[in-house]
């Protein structure tokens, strides 16, 4: 577990939640912890940092779309939830990139590259995407590439 710090951070987290009693934080960290379970017992490996990254990632547009579709059908205590379960969730992820940086990431990976239109972006995101994840929403890193490249 040492090998792991995210993991290991989410979980002393979880155990100050629980001496604070705060059950709605509570709540959270136990879907994290049992997301990360359900991976290492599925694919049967320890999930690393970066792996806790993506999957952290994952959960936050996961939780984004809810949002959307709960604010949708009026229902927003259901988003409320949502977006305090992404604050939860967000404490573990890197510091979050801002536009200038990854567009200065996405310019970089367009010339090592040597992209210079639209059908060399799987390869711009492919570079990209790993310096990128977890520290910025991918559907904007998507957008900047597509600028970019046209």
């Amino acid at each position: 577990m040492a090998d792991h710090p995210i993991k290991a951070r989410i979980t002393e987290v979880m155990k100050d939640a629980m001496r604070a009693r705060e059950k709605d934080r509570l709540n959270a960290i136990r879907l994290i912890l049992a997301e990360f379970k359900k991976v290492e017992v599925d694919e049967r490996i320890d999930v690393t940092d970066e792996r806790a990254i993506t999957l952290l990632d994952k959960m936050v547009k996961q939780r984004r779309d809810s949002i959307k579709q709960y604010e949708a059908g009026g229902r927003p205590e259901l988003a409320a939830t949502e977006q305090a379960e992404i604050d939860v969730i967000q404490q573990f992820l890197p510091a979050a990139l801002t536009e200038v940086e990854i567009a200065d990431i996405i310019k970089s990976a367009i010339t090592q590259v040597g992209a210079s239109s639209m059908k060399e972006m799987g390869a711009v995101m492919n570079i990209a995407r790993p310096q990128l994840m977890g520290r910025a929403d991918m559907g904007l890193v998507s957008q900047l590439v597509k600028k970019l490249l046209s």
